[in-house]
């Protein structure tokens, strides 16, 4: 019996995604997606309500399993390694998921108590200084502001040092202030070289974080690149003798179809 050779995770993607496929009945969400996301790095997966953004995130979180194709998160198919995919990953998804009745720190050294990790306390002190919460840390999460709370439940996701997060729509419903904490928040995760999957429906929010953008639109990948790359598929317009570059959101819309009053064109 031959001994497998042994693999080096950091040689590869951190997620690699192949012909991936998946329908809920007669509805076909997924219709064969391809994408790798390189180490410490932050991949914006943009797409419409329904473009199956949160159905793929399950998938490589291992909460749903793809009909066809495959996936593999640090090294590890999902398929076939789950319990190894779910060590190497965290989730945070739409709505912050703290008890407003613990303070921050309460929190924090809650979830790593569950994680069975040793020194709680150091571990939650330092989340609070890496998130800029220490001042809030005794506070009841009751008093935090939305964008304080999500800083929070990222910060919860780290706990036990995952090196691939997902975030889906980690900033709907902040204000303005809250989504900007959101975004640094993000920034130093990978600079710190964790790796960052985003999905968003905001345009902005891409064009801030991410290195790189893909468009999930009718179940494939219909574009992916940097956002200079995005930008060059439109010519630029010339208005009153200045040259305009266009933005995301008009690469965004010209590939989907959709018009600004969401019509389809």
């Amino acid at each position: 019996m031959s001994i497998p050779p042994v693999v080096d995770r950091a040689d590869h993607d951190a997620i690699r995604v192949q012909g991936l496929e998946k329908s809920f009945k007669d509805l076909k969400v997924l219709r064969g997606v391809d994408f790798d996301v390189a180490r410490g790095s932050i991949f914006a997966l943009l797409g419409s309500n329904g473009a199956g953004k949160t159905t793929l995130v399950k998938i490589l979180c291992t909460l749903l399993k793809a009909d066809a194709g495959s996936a593999e998160v640090n090294g590890f198919d999902v398929a076939a390694r789950p319990a190894d995919v779910r060590e190497s990953i965290s989730l945070t998804g739409q709505f912050a998921a703290v008890d407003e009745i613990l303070t921050g720190r309460e929190n924090l050294v809650l979830v790593a108590r569950l994680r069975h990790l040793k020194d709680t306390g150091a571990i939650a002190d330092d989340l609070l200084r890496r998130f800029s919460l220490t001042d809030a840390g005794g506070r009841r999460v009751a008093t935090y502001s939305g964008g304080m709370r999500r800083r929070l439940d990222i910060a919860m996701s780290l706990i036990g040092n995952p090196p691939v997060i997902f975030l889906d729509e980690p900033t709907t419903g902040l204000d303005p202030e809250g989504r900007l904490e959101v975004w640094q928040a993000v920034k130093d995760l990978a600079e710190g070289g964790t790796t960052v999957l985003l999905t968003t429906q905001y345009l902005d929010e891409a064009e801030h974080l991410a290195d790189r953008i893909a468009i999930l639109h009718g179940g494939r990948i219909i574009v992916n690149g940097t956002l200079d790359e995005l930008k060059r598929l439109l010519p630029p317009a010339k208005v009153e003798y200045v040259e305009k570059q266009p933005t995301l959101e008009e690469v965004f819309l010209s590939l989907v179809g959709t018009a600004p009053n969401g019509e389809q064109r």
